[in-house]
C-alpha cells in the first residue's frame, strides 16, 4: 500500500500471545463464550419484548414507553388502551409450564413501585386504571398476554 507521500505503509502483525488470539486475556476463551452467551440472551430478550409490543398493538394498546428504569425498579413496556394503563413485564421462557411462578411477589412489588414512579412523572395518566400485566414468550415465539397477572405484596 502506498500513501500520498509515495512511501510505503507497513501493516503491523500482532505478535503471538497478544489479545488477538483470545488466550492471553483475563479469563481466556471461557469468558468470551460466557459474554457471547449473554449477548445472545439479551438479543433474544429484546426480540421477545418487540414481539410482545406487536401483540399489544394488535390488541389495541398504544405504546407509551419501553425499558423504563428508575431507582424503584424496571418496566419492560408501558401501554395504554382507553382508560387502562398497563405496565407489562415480558418473560421469555422455553415452556409455558410453571410460568405463573416466574415473577415473584417481591419482583411484582418492584414493578408496582416503578409504575407509581412512572405515573408521578406523567401526571396526565393519574386518573387511569393501572394494571400489572405479563407477556410470556415461549421458545417457539408463541406470545400470551395476561392482563392483571402480577400481584405485588400488600
Amino acid at each position: 500500500m502506498v500513501n500520498r507521500a509515495g512511501s510505503r505503509w507497513r501493516r503491523s502483525v500482532p505478535a503471538v500471545g497478544t489479545w488477538f488470539d483470545g488466550d492471553s486475556r483475563e479469563g481466556g476463551p471461557e469468558r468470551h463464550s460466557e459474554r457471547s452467551r449473554r449477548k445472545r440472551a439479551e438479543r433474544a430478550g429484546r426480540l421477545a419484548e418487540t414481539l410482545a409490543v406487536i401483540v399489544l398493538v394488535l390488541k389495541g394498546y398504544r405504546i407509551l414507553g419501553r425499558r423504563f428504569r428508575c431507582v424503584a425498579g424496571e418496566i419492560d413496556v408501558v401501554a395504554v388502551r382507553g382508560r387502562r394503563l398497563a405496565f407489562v413485564e415480558v418473560k421469555r421462557r422455553s415452556r409455558r409450564d410453571g410460568a405463573d411462578m416466574i415473577v415473584t411477589s417481591r419482583q411484582a412489588g418492584r414493578i408496582a413501585a416503578a409504575a407509581r414512579y412512572w405515573v408521578q412523572r406523567h401526571p396526565r395518566y393519574r386518573s387511569h386504571v393501572m394494571g400489572l400485566d405479563r407477556c410470556d414468550v415461549t421458545r417457539n415465539w408463541c406470545i400470551h398476554h395476561q392482563p392483571d397477572a402480577l400481584q405485588p405484596l400488600a
